[in-house]
């Protein structure tokens, strides 16, 4: 049962960098530093002193230097100093986001602290390229990894790429390359409501990040960048990347680059350092699940219906619907499974068309996920998401 009573985040108490597509504006710096330095930053514009944190959750997918100590140096640059606090690294591929902010509001639940902090940031820009001793292999050669692409190619227990344990559930459900173009570009024309009136909504909850323009330079990130322009025709023309798929590279999200963070904490904090006291954003509830062996968009319906059970509710209840689905057969195999229409899922926009820098992907989404039920007025909330190895997370939260 992972039903919780006591845990909240503050409203407007979390923010969601841009992201960049891989290999650019933020492809020269360190996700670590730049992670704690957007922070440290935000909590100064909200005028928040960042030693309330008692502990930190940082999230990190993707080696940088000094990544042994990538949590506790975090958490010493978000405070510079001030405090010491103590903090865990996580690592959940694509759920990291969903499950540091479930851990924090697991301690928020048992009294351990009053505010948890969770801290993700990942860069997919030049990636690791790692080799590994292999003393008794032939002449003792190494065993070389690109860390990136490699583990994107090839799950070392199911033996299948990341695009086909999506097309081994469009296979099994029948989709069409003609079912997957139209969903993709509801998705697009979403993300294009994010940044209408001058990005009105975006700016509800993203945060510019600074990066460094040679020795002395600096250079602000206000937008996301990277992204697609998309048509019906243009996903037409687009043939499927694997033999049969179903999937193009533009029913597909792309690596990116970014950060995010999120305030845990207790009813009474949450009121004291939100913007509106009057808002309250309470986490109900998270899911988790394995799906069977190469089928990784089936998880986030299993993860789903347990963050509803637990948190009594059903799909009827939800105001609204965010997902991270790298496929665009994730939503469409989610909404005929659960019941939802799946062009009513994931308004502005998701991960597959802004992409997905992975510890951050599901951070951003929540955020979204809160900002869009204000403007409705309250209610009830479920995000979902798969990851690496066949697995999946959601997360179900009450705001009013």
């Amino acid at each position: 049962m992972t039903r919780l009573n006591k845990a909240y985040i503050p409203f407007r108490g979390y923010y969601s960098s841009p992201f960049c597509r891989w290999q650019g504006s933020l492809a020269n710096e360190n996700a670590i530093s730049l992670g704690a330095a957007t922070a440290n930053r935000w909590f100064k514009k909200r005028k928040l002193d960042p030693t309330i944190i008692d502990y930190l959750y940082y999230g990190i997918t993707i080696a940088q230097h000094h990544m042994f100590y990538s949590h506790t140096w975090s958490a010493a640059m978000l405070v510079e100093g001030a405090k010491d606090v103590p903090a865990l690294m996580i690592n959940q591929a694509c759920t990291t986001s969903a499950t540091a902010i479930y851990l924090a509001a697991q301690n928020i639940e048992l009294g351990a602290y009053q505010a948890g902090y969770a801290l993700l940031s990942d860069r997919c820009s030049n990636g690791p390229h790692t080799i590994w001793p292999n003393p008794l292999g032939p002449g003792g050669e190494v065993v070389s990894e690109n860390w990136m692409m490699d583990n994107f190619n090839s799950d070392p227990w199911a033996g299948f790429k990341m695009i086909q344990t999506a097309e081994n559930v469009a296979k099994k459900i029948g989709a069409t390359k003609e079912e997957c173009d139209t969903v993709t570009l509801k998705r697009y024309q979403q993300y294009l409501d994010s940044t209408a009136n001058d990005r009105a909504f975006q700016k509800r909850y993203m945060f510019p990040v600074e990066v460094k323009v040679g020795k002395k330079g600096v250079k602000l990130i206000e937008e996301d960048e990277g992204i697609t322009p998309t048509s019906a025709e243009g996903l037409a023309k687009l043939a499927p990347v694997e033999p049969g798929g179903v999937h193009s590279f533009g029913s597909q999200t792309h690596p990116a680059d970014g950060n995010c963070g999120f305030i845990v904490t207790t009813r009474e904090k949450a009121k004291e350092w939100s913007e509106d006291s009057k808002t309250e954003i309470q986490i109900l509830s998270y899911g988790f699940a394995r799906s069977k062996k190469g089928y990784m968009a089936e998880a986030p319906v299993p993860a789903s219906e347990m963050a509803l059970r637990d948190a009594g509710l059903t799909v009827k209840d939800l105001k609204a619907v965010k997902t991270h689905s790298p496929f665009v057969v994730n939503d469409i195999y989610m909404a005929k499974m659960m019941g939802m229409d799946v062009y009513w899922m994931n308004n502005y926009g998701n991960s597959m068309i802004y992409g997905h820098p992975q510890g951050p992907t599901a951070g951003r989404l929540i955020a979204e996920l809160i900002e869009e039920i204000v403007l409705l007025g309250g209610g009830y909330g479920l995000w979902a998401g798969c990851a690496a190895g066949d697995t999946g997370a959601a997360m179900v939260f009450k705001i009013g």
